[in-house]
């Protein structure tokens, strides 16, 4: 399917554009089945949130009427919708009056392994570390420099995600997914507050487990808390959920809450 640039039919993009020119822009990736973006109010919500942090200007509305238009068209595969701040001039210094451009692309739905979802994932351990940036904590921007290095440090099938620390050695998350432990009965993620993606899967899976009564935590996690997990498994929004059952060294068991959490996100992605 064709890539759409502001609402129109394009196979090209302005060399002026900043997201080409600096990564100066946000993106979201969105599972798209029977025409419909899935998880679509928690991928805008993100978005908005993006731009207000980064002061980026851009209509919300119109980005959700081309996002669905587009997945429409689509019908089935994964969509990734680009904002940039759009064309400058030489310099960083941005048009404060500019407006967003909006890129969206369409690919088939992604291929992969059932065995990931059935026995679990070998994690790579990732020597690539994620830098401290409280301003851009969280967000889903256009700079992936690190987890561009991070993917490259393993070729093999044997590893189907990569863990990734920050330069402290905290646990922080996958390559392209977040990662939770349990312990205890409790459902623990990492404190994205210095470096990280705040990703839709992750908020949901959140959700869920605290309006089904699972206790939850969100804070800074060591390799030895890792180490001593009863069950730790990755998310994201297009594959779901993938326990965990080896890194390095360690090993875990496919545990029970896992599975009902990847059931639970199994249902939202089948809608």
């Amino acid at each position: 399917m064709d890539s759409w640039v502001d609402g129109q039919p394009a196979d090209a993009l302005s060399l002026k554009d900043r997201g080409l020119a600096y990564g100066d822009g946000l993106f979201e990736t969105i599972a798209v089945r029977g025409g419909q973006p899935l998880l679509l109010e928690r991928h805008l919500s993100r978005l908005a949130h993006g731009c207000s942090r980064l002061a980026i200007t851009a209509d919300q509305e119109l980005v959700r009427d081309e996002l669905l238009a587009y997945a429409a068209a689509l019908g089935e595969g994964v969509l990734k919708l680009i904002l940039t701040r759009g064309d400058s001039l030489r310099g960083y210094a941005a048009d404060p009056s500019a407006q967003a451009r909006r890129i969206l692309q369409g690919n088939p739905p992604a291929a992969y392994p059932a065995a990931h979802a059935e026995q679990g994932v070998r994690l790579f351990p990732c020597t690539t570390r994620l830098s401290k940036q409280p301003l851009l904590a969280g967000l889903k921007h256009l700079n992936r420099l690190e987890q561009v290095i991070a993917r490259a440090e393993w070729q093999d099938t044997e590893h189907a995600e990569g863990l990734m620390l920050d330069q402290a050695g905290r646990v922080i998350e996958g390559v392209f997914s977040n990662l939770f432990l349990v312990r205890d009965g409790v459902l623990i993620t990492a404190d994205l507050k210095r470096c990280g993606v705040a990703g839709v899967m992750r908020a949901e899976l959140l959700f869920q487990a605290e309006s089904s009564g699972i206790p939850t935590q969100v804070s800074d996690i060591t390799l030895e808390q890792l180490q001593w997990a009863d069950e730790v498994f990755v998310c994201n929004s297009v594959y779901g959920v993938w326990p965990v059952r080896a890194y390095a060294a360690l090993s875990w068991p496919v545990g029970p809450l896992t599975r009902k959490l990847q059931t639970i996100a199994r249902a939202l992605l089948d809608a």
